[in-house]
This record gives structure tokens, C-alpha cells and sequence, in this order.
């Protein structure tokens, strides 16, 4: 199997699609590859950065911590996508943490490199704006899980999400990691994907968890 190269991880990102080559190749001079290991922590809220990651492996939390030092997830990043982008564009401090829940293999742009790029052209301008839009989305759609939803139904919804990128088997999640993407506790979340499993619904193996009846999940989703 040919070893892949880092216009390759690049061509793999949304918002680099359809540039040319030449543009590829100068994307390939301003970027650096980088890895980091499991539990790194690449920025926490409040620090200032001057680069966009762009993950091409592994796994990245972004997260906020309540003042009892509660974990609150706001965004959970898979391989092809970036984060960080709003200190890279020049907003400032972050407002989360950033967290390798699997080792990764990142990109590393700078600011000046981002805006040039964004400056010059305007496609990925537009993707970035959308990432941006959907991510907002995404983290809206959580406090209102939150604010209106059991815990039960904010699980099976968290659940039915990760089936859209796992199918219907979902790996590589502990119960203190469910815990921290629904806003409760890890017992919680013990004691009702056990409620789930005699309901068959799942089944649950070592980070591991099958979906059994997608249909059922949805009903108590709309709890």
C-alpha cells in the first residue's frame, strides 16, 4: 500500500477541494505535519494561537469546562476536518479547550497563511463560513437537547448521531465519554444504556456499542 503523502492528507480536507495543483503544491509548502498523542492538549480556552489544525487522523473534542470543572462538549472533530479556526482568522482567544481523545495526525497552518488564502480565494472562504455555520449548528442543537430533553433522549439522539458516522457499530466511546457529550454523569449513563439493552435497543461490548433498533432509538430520542 502506497504511503501517503501530505498533498494527499490535504486533498483529503473539505475546504481544500477542486484547488489545483499548483494551489496544492503551495499548500504543501505552507503546512507542517505534526503529531500528537492521545490526551494532548493542543489550546484551552482563553489562550491566543496564531494556527488552523487540519486533522487527518485520530479524534479531537472541543469542549468548555463549568465552574465545578465539568466537562460541557461542544464539538466532537473527526479526520478531514479543521479546528482552531477562529484564532487563525484572526478572532483572538479561544473560547474552548481542544482535546486528542485518539492520537492524531494534523496539518499546521499559520494565520498569515490562512488569511492569504482565504483572501485569494474565495471558495474556501465560503467552506470555511460554512463550517463554521454548521458547527454553531451543531453545538445550538446540543443546549437544546440539553435545556428540553431527558437523559435518556439526549443519549439515544447522541447515539443515532455517532450511527451516522460509525453505522451501526460505534467504537472507541467510554461511558464518561457519552457523559460528557449529553451533560451528566457517567453512572447516568451506565444505568440507562443498561435500561437501553433490556429494551434491545444496543448491545454493549468493551467501547463498544451495536445499535439494534435504530427506529426504537428515534422514539426515545424525541423524549
Amino acid at each position: 500500500m502506497a504511503t501517503l503523502t501530505k498533498i494527499d492528507y490535504l486533498k483529503m480536507a473539505d475546504i481544500f477541494r477542486g484547488l489545483s495543483r499548483a494551489e496544492m503544491q503551495e499548500m504543501d509548502h505552507t503546512t507542517t505535519m505534526s503529531t500528537r498523542r492521545r490526551g494532548k492538549i493542543f489550546y484551552q480556552a482563553e489562550d491566543t494561537s496564531e494556527v488552523l489544525f487540519i486533522l487527518k487522523k485520530g479524534r479531537v473534542q472541543l469542549y468548555r469546562l463549568t465552574p465545578d470543572g465539568k466537562k460541557l462538549i461542544v464539538a466532537d472533530i473527526g479526520a478531514g476536518s479543521i479546528f482552531g479556526e477562529m484564532a487563525a482568522i484572526g478572532q483572538g482567544m479561544h473560547n474552548t479547550f481542544a482535546e486528542a481523545i485518539e492520537d492524531c495526525l494534523l496539518c499546521v497552518m499559520s494565520q498569515h497563511d490562512v488569511e492569504r488564502l482565504i483572501l485569494s480565494k474565495p471558495v474556501v472562504a465560503m467552506r470555511v463560513m460554512n463550517l463554521l455555520a454548521e458547527r454553531l449548528h451543531q453545538a445550538e442543537a446540543r443546549l437544546e437537547d440539553m435545556a428540553f430533553k431527558s437523559v435518556s433522549g439526549r443519549l439515544a439522539s447522541l447515539l443515532l448521531t455517532l450511527s451516522k458516522e460509525y453505522g451501526s457499530h460505534i467504537y472507541g466511546y467510554t461511558h464518561q465519554d457519552l457523559a460528557d457529550a449529553v451533560g451528566t454523569y457517567r453512572e447516568t449513563v451506565t444505568l440507562t444504556l443498561n435500561e437501553f439493552k433490556s429494551q434491545q435497543l444496543i448491545e454493549i461490548g468493551r467501547k463498544r456499542i451495536d445499535i439494534l433498533d435504530p427506529a426504537g432509538l428515534k422514539i426515545v430520542a424525541a423524549e
